[in-house]
């Protein structure tokens, strides 16, 4: 376990398992006390942890920052003995700076614009009625593992042009490679190793299969655009994992916020024209992604603190998102605030390749549960999360689905 020395006017940065699932108070003291906070690991290297918005949002415009520090090196803590989960990793396009972050994201980007994405509608609201479907007469769900999950996962293999057959095992190897967020327990990396190794079989494997048809689907066009090899299978992996986990958590996420809400959950089923600008504001008012990690490339200033080059900046990009500079009465879920810019999707070059598709599953899926279960209720207090601030969210939802 590393140690750390606290350097600023606050105790090191840290969250319990009963803090997880609410973190915005320990936010806000740091924000209001200690907003760029320094800690100091046993090897003399720093972490600094930034809360506030101005200072986040200049972190992630800044090109003095990025994912790997002055000296280059890996963007990603892996240990080398976990090959292929570092292969995959480090390839993927979050995990990258210019240039080759640059030439990667102009072949992948355009296949997530909203011209792109919008077309999608009608087979996404098919299986968001397929799903609500299979809940029907059920007393008791888990809206995470029954709805939230899947469909991100039946999304992204359609436009990957995986077989349906094939959609339990990429969950399941999906839920693997994300156990090395939280691999401080010390079992994260071995299971994450292994899905690593086998997701990148199957995606090289899928696009030899494209090179002998004339397919036309997203892997195809990844293979025309010039990718090959471990950035082929990698890029699909990060597709794959990274657009599955953070819907679901938006997905549950939102939903655990109308519950708690009853008068916007009201006003979202009388006005469902509503639902994109809402989907905005809960992305804001809950980040499914509360933290990211920059590092400085040369010394910087930031919030009146000297940072040294090659330093870790971690952004809270939940904190960000409840500054009261930024968005006033931040802990309101207030629908109809002006939600521009904030951080839930990133700001700059890393902003998130896959918000367009993102938004439109949470706006279909969350209209879909307000009409098709209109008196949904929890079935269990408290909702347990996993413990994980990167893809943040509950582990499982528990609700009655009730009946119309």
């Amino acid at each position: 376990m590393t140690t750390v020395v606290d350097t600023g006017r606050m105790p090191p940065f840290a969250l319990g398992a009963a803090q997880i699932a609410d973190p915005y108070p320990v936010y806000r003291r740091y924000l209001a006390t200690d907003p760029v906070h320094r800690q100091q690991r046993h090897d003399g290297a720093d972490t600094w942890y930034v809360f506030g918005y101005d200072d986040v949002s200049a972190v992630l415009s800044d090109r003095r920052y990025g994912r790997r520090g002055p000296g280059g090196g890996s963007a990603v803590p892996i240990p080398a003995r976990y090959a292929a989960l570092h292969d995959v990793v480090t390839n993927w396009l979050v995990f990258l700076d210019p240039p080759r972050h640059t030439a990667l994201r102009s072949k992948v980007a355009g296949h997530f614009a909203q011209a792109r994405v919008t077309p999608l509608r009608p087979r996404i609201e098919a299986l968001v009625d397929g799903l609500l479907t299979g809940l029907a007469g059920r007393p008791v769900v888990d809206l995470v593992a029954d709805f939230a999950a899947p469909l991100p996962i039946l999304v992204i293999a359609d436009l990957l042009g995986v077989p349906a057959a094939q959609h339990r095992w990429l969950r399941r190897h999906a839920v693997a490679l994300q156990q090395a967020n939280t691999s401080h327990r010390g079992d994260g990396f071995p299971a994450a190793d292994r899905a690593a190794r086998e997701l990148s079989d199957f995606f090289a494997a899928q696009a030899e299969r494209r090179g002998r048809t004339d397919a036309d689907d997203l892997v195809a066009h990844l293979l025309a655009a010039g990718l090959t090899g471990v950035e082929l299978a990698s890029t699909c992996i990060h597709l794959l994992t990274a657009g599955h986990e953070t819907t679901t958590n938006l997905l549950a996420k939102s939903v655990l916020a109308l519950l708690r809400h009853p008068d916007v959950h009201a006003e979202l089923s009388a006005v469902p024209e509503a639902m994109p600008p809402a989907v905005e504001e809960l992305i804001r008012y809950d980040s499914p992604v509360q933290m990211v990690r920059r590092r400085a490339r040369q010394d910087v200033a930031l919030g009146g603190r000297h940072i040294d080059a090659g330093s870790t900046v971690v952004l809270v990009l939940g904190s960000a998102n409840r500054d009261p500079a930024r968005f006033p009465d931040p802990d309101r879920l207030d629908i109809h605030r002006d939600t521009t810019r904030h951080t839930g999707f990133g700001i700059g070059i890393h902003y998130c390749v896959g918000a367009h598709l993102a938004r439109l599953e949470a706006e279909i899926g969350l209209a879909g549960l307000l009409r098709r279960l209109p008196r949904l209720s929890l079935a269990e207090h408290p909702v347990p999360y996993a413990d994980d601030l990167v893809f943040h969210g509950p582990s499982r939802l528990l609700v009655h689905p009730g009946s119309r």
